[in-house]
């Protein structure tokens, strides 16, 4: 299976495994809850999908690397006690806590939560002396003398003999007591999960063309040579950043981050050719609609002083406007196929930033809410004379999350990155509306009036929120008007709808705003490939 349906099975055994019967015991007992053993090639994803399982079910996290462990640090340290046994007392060796066992211990009582995974990576890949230990552990949950506490679910990770030499086959016994689930490197479930995070446009378009590329182990006599999942994802953040600050992307970077020379090779070379056609076809001015096919159209808005006068033989010029004459939308229209793709991954890609940053202010704004509807109900209890008490409210509702996200990462709680974004900007928001309260301290002269110009300050922020997601539905409508000036309702077109209904933030967009133009076009082809399918079954009949 690929790793989308991995987390899938891991979520619903969590949910059966922490299923409790009307006595509130577990309706499966801890000692018959199998491990799960996941089995696939390394760098596809196993270990991020463990804090997402985390995360959606809202249970701790527990992780480590069982490869960097000794003997000692996995079962504890030996000390000598004393024991009576028949009126005479002896010498008995006992064993201090695991390290691994003592930090699934000191993570429930940080965080109050009882129920969670511990998750061993690499467990087939351990050290001759900590082998028999690792076999008792998957046997009976146990390290040493102690035992992993009820709720926490075990499970493990390895990789199959070829991609490393360090591993060890677990016998029958051991194999009959764990939930074995082999996965597969699969593009399609990285490609929706890619849509999600964000990843870089030149990542996803190029994969697209050369999905073989996506993963790759290799042999050779000169030595090792392998792509994977996680390589494509670390280097797509790391190009992110380097466009931010204006750093070179060159071979020499994506060799670091893809181990085979060719590959590397090849997609450096497409990120220069994707910049290339990212500075040619101006997404800039075809979100903002400032795009002309028709010269006389071009020239009244030049003259009306709406755009700066160009040459128009210069047809793609200028960052901030395209001027398409017949002959260039012939050349694009004839352009090698991967040129039209990247064009239309270019497209989704700004596309997608601005969805995303739609429904990241929405989230911000719902959080705000909530926080300051606690604001207004402590400023109801407020003293009628008391300036200050709107601001001291905000700055206190501001500490109280900043404290709980403090809280769960001091307790290895996992915290997804953009939930952590939404409450780090939410505080943000607030620290500057409690300034603003003590400026206007004055003018506000009770809790009254001080919720007052706090309703306001957030009736400006939501009617700038509702201003972006025009301007983004407006993008999406001049991208449509692009694509059908250029292409009209060809396979381009096709494409297009395509990529925009597999991506995460896109689909979600569309559900809450709606867009004429996409229904409208959504609709053409539908009834288009109806139309199609229908001649051809007239065809097979008549034959």
């Amino acid at each position: 299976m690929n790793i989308r349906e991995a987390k899938q099975e891991i979520i619903h055994t969590v949910q059966a495994y922490l299923d409790k019967d009307e006595t509130g015991a577990y309706t499966i007992p801890p000692e018959r809850q199998r491990p799960i053993l996941l089995m696939g090639p390394p760098g596809i994803g196993k270990t991020a999908i463990m804090e997402q399982v985390a995360q959606e079910c809202g249970i701790g996290l527990v992780s480590y690397t069982i490869t960097h462990h000794t003997r000692q640090s996995a079962i504890g340290l030996p000390f000598i006690s004393k024991k009576t046994y028949g009126g005479r007392e002896y010498s008995v060796t006992e064993y201090t806590m695991s390290e691994i066992i003592a930090a699934v211990y000191d993570q429930i009582e940080a965080s109050g939560v009882k129920e969670g995974i511990l998750f061993l990576d690499e467990i087939n890949c351990v050290s001759e002396t900590l082998a028999p230990t690792m076999l008792q552990f998957l046997q009976y949950k146990t390290f040493g003398t102690h035992r992993v506490p009820d709720g926490f679910l075990i499970v493990t990770a390895g990789n199959p003999p070829q991609y490393n030499k360090s591993v060890r086959d677990f016998d029958i016994v051991t194999l009959d007591r764990l939930r074995r689930i082999d996965i597969e490197e699969d593009f399609a479930a990285f490609k929706e999960y890619a849509s999600r995070a964000g990843l870089h446009g030149s990542v996803m378009a190029y994969l697209a063309i050369r999905t073989p590329h996506f993963y790759s182990i290799r042999t050779e006599v000169e030595g090792r040579y392998f792509v994977t999942a996680r390589g494509w994802e670390d280097l797509s953040r790391t190009i992110q950043v380097h466009e931010k600050n204006h750093l070179p992307v060159d071979e020499r970077l994506v060799s670091q981050f893809l181990q085979d020379a060719g590959i590397a090779r090849g997609f450096a070379a497409y990120y220069d050719l994707y910049q290339k056609y990212r500075d040619v076809y101006r997404v800039p001015a075809i979100l903002a609609g400032k795009f002309y096919t028709d010269k006389g159209e071009y020239d009244r808005a030049v003259s009306g002083g709406e755009l700066p006068e160009r040459d128009s033989a210069d047809a793609l010029s200028g960052g901030d406007v395209l001027y398409l004459d017949p002959v260039r939308v012939q050349e694009i229209q004839d352009a090698p196929f991967d040129e039209k793709l990247s064009l239309i991954s270019l497209l989704i890609d700004a596309l997608g930033q601005a969805f995303s940053a739609c429904a990241l202010e929405k989230e911000v704004q719902e959080l705000l809410l909530r926080e300051l509807d606690l604001v207004r109900q402590t400023l109801k209890a407020a003293p009628a004379e008391e300036k200050t008490a709107a601001a001291a409210a905000v700055r206190s509702r501001c500490d109280a999350i900043l404290a709980a996200l403090r809280k769960k990462k001091d307790a290895g709680i996992p915290v997804p990155r953009r939930q952590e974004q939404i409450q780090r900007l939410a505080c943000r928001a607030m620290e500057e509306l409690e300034k603003q309260l003590r400026e206007a301290g004055a003018g506000c002269h009770n809790p009254r009036e001080q919720y007052d110009f706090i309703r306001r300050w957030f009736s400006a922020r939501e009617e700038e929120r509702q201003e972006r997601d025009r301007r983004a539905n407006d993008s999406l409508t001049n991208v449509f008007r692009f694509l059908s000036s250029v292409y009209g309702d060809g396979q381009e077109m096709v494409l297009f709808l395509t990529e925009l209904s597999a991506g995460y933030y896109s689909m979600k967009f569309l559900n809450e705003h709606g867009n004429d133009a996409f229904f409208r076009y959504n609709r053409m082809l539908l009834l288009r490939d109806r139309r199609d399918a229908l001649r051809e079954e007239v065809l097979r009949l008549m034959e």
